[in-house]
């Protein structure tokens, strides 16, 4: 377990998922920002990805408020599966989601574009994951994505923070940085060094979507958590 430590949580708070970056990563960031204090609960990966410890608490129905799957957050008042409602429950303690409904709407939109990027690429399958292709096909596939379908993707994003914010804002909503900001960051600044290469070509004419990412990645506890955290395989 990774202990994190940081000012006084709003409640006490454990964070479970593998060792690993994946869907925990950006709730991690959260808290960071937030600085929230928490408990970095890491299922240890051996061997052809078997996590034994996770498997036990599935088997044993600990992970049954997210289908038995990872991550899940325990806070004193429960447990919260599902990683998009865990990053909007921390977003939320740490003062994230905007100073009023509208706002706080706003951030959604655009974290739900957000997610709309990242279930294209999901669909498009050519993760290392993705079963059934071969690597001469998956290969195919990541240079379409890359090289035509993010652009696309990313020129819509860049339109809508502009129509939100203006042209080279640095924050998406409300004039600070906000969950929607950690959103763009996370998708155009975490990934391995070849794909953060292949995303930051995508993101070219993004100029305004590269602020906030930027404005994200110059915080202190952004980029100290950063340096700090386990390296991991992904």
């Amino acid at each position: 377990m990774f202990l994190v430590l940081a000012a006084a949580a709003p409640s006490s708070l454990t964070l479970k998922y593998f060792d690993a970056r994946g869907a925990a990563e950006t709730t991690r960031v959260l808290l960071a920002i937030g600085g929230i204090a928490y408990t970095d609960h890491r299922y240890s990966i051996g061997p052809g990805f078997e996590a034994p410890e996770f498997k036990a608490d599935k088997e044993s129905g600990a992970l049954a408020l997210n289908l038995g799957r990872a991550p899940l957050l325990l806070t004193d008042e429960g447990t919260i599966g599902q990683s998009k409602a865990m990053e909007r429950f921390v977003a939320s303690q740490a003062g994230l989601m905007g100073a009023t409904p509208f706002e706080a709407a706003c951030i959604d939109m655009v974290a739900e574009h957000v997610r709309d990027v990242r279930d294209a690429q999901a669909r498009k399958g050519f993760s290392r994951m993705a079963r059934g292709k071969t690597d001469e096909e998956k290969a195919a596939l990541a240079a379409e994505w890359y090289g035509t379908d993010l652009p696309s993707w990313l020129a819509k994003l860049e339109a809508c923070v502009v129509d939100l914010a203006g042209e080279g804002a640095a924050h998406t909503v409300g004039g600070g940085v906000s969950y929607a900001d950690v959103c763009i960051w996370s998708l155009l600044r975490e990934g391995s060094a070849e794909d953060l290469a292949l995303v930051a070509e995508a993101a070219a004419d993004c100029a305004t979507l590269r602020c906030v990412a930027d404005g994200v990645a110059a915080l202190p506890t952004v980029a100290q958590w950063v340096q700090a955290r386990p390296v991991t395989s992904f």
